[in-house]
């Protein structure tokens, strides 16, 4: 086989454009199903279903029910002719344009995934905005991303790190190698085991809170200074020792200072 292109399982080919590489290790399932305990009260709500590996796992657990979104309409079509489970509610949508409110009536949702890595930053964002919905996930991400979100500190530790722990626990979970999938991606992948924080300190125009620290990080390897040079805010009360750092070197607290003294 030549790449994803040309990579085909039961007579579907498989599209480059959705990123399809199916798990087939069946140890990494055991690892999903460990951390989440499934029960018959569990909802879950699955994101890319793909060819049903993970799917038609979950359906052996005693859960209560089971949503998917697949975006395939070839997929999604197989796995409503190979499954019959009044359990199984599968849609054929792009999860980035699903709606999320449907899932209001039976939450909270466990949410498992293998995430498209084109699109994982998109999806989480998608999950931030309706987290209430869910109690816990586990999800499938790029090793390097799944780094950058649990990331404290250095290299990688950014905008995106600072975000998602806000409002995110996350434990590393496996890491879950090439092997593992059909076709092969070329790039270690990990899941990830999140819950959504239950309290959230309150942070003062969160919005505008959010847009400052995207310009503190917009040149990783510059000093706070001359990240924020350029904008509008008012670095004259910034206290010194902060505006030599760079961002990186900075933790949650040491940005709520600085968001309290801009704002005087």
């Amino acid at each position: 086989i030549r790449g994803l292109k040309m990579a085909r399982i039961k007579g579907i080919a498989l599209k480059k454009r959705h990123g399809q590489h199916f798990l087939r290790d069946q140890e990494v399932v055991s690892s999903i199903f460990s951390k989440v305990g499934l029960n018959n009260q569990s909802c879950v709500f699955e994101i890319g279903c793909g060819d049903g590996f993970l799917t038609k796992a979950i359906l052996e657990r005693p859960i209560k029910k089971l949503w998917g979104v697949e975006v395939d309409e070839q997929w999604a079509e197989k796995l409503k002719d190979e499954i019959s489970d009044s359990r199984l509610v599968l849609f054929n949508e792009d999860v980035l344009k699903f709606d999320f409110n449907q899932l209001d009536e039976d939450k909270p949702w466990v949410l498992l995934g293998n995430l498209p890595y084109k699109i994982t930053f998109p999806i989480l964002s998608l999950i931030y905005k309706h987290r209430y919905l869910f109690d816990c996930g586990v999800i499938m991400s790029q090793e390097e991303v799944a780094q950058k979100i649990v990331k404290k500190g250095g290299r990688g530790y950014g905008f995106n790190s600072l975000f998602f722990q806000h409002y995110f626990d996350w434990k590393l979970l496996d890491k879950v190698f090439p092997k593992s999938f059909f076709p092969p991606p070329k790039v270690d992948s990990r899941l990830l085991y999140f819950e959504p924080k239950k309290n959230i300190n309150a942070i003062d125009n969160e919005d505008e809170f959010w847009k400052f620290i995207k310009c503190c990080f917009k040149f990783p390897r510059r000093t706070l200074r001359n990240n924020l040079i350029q904008t509008h805010y008012p670095i004259e009360n910034i206290d010194e020792k902060f505006l030599t750092m760079r961002s990186q070197q900075m933790n949650m607290n040491d940005f709520l200072l600085l968001w309290k003294a801009i704002n005087c």
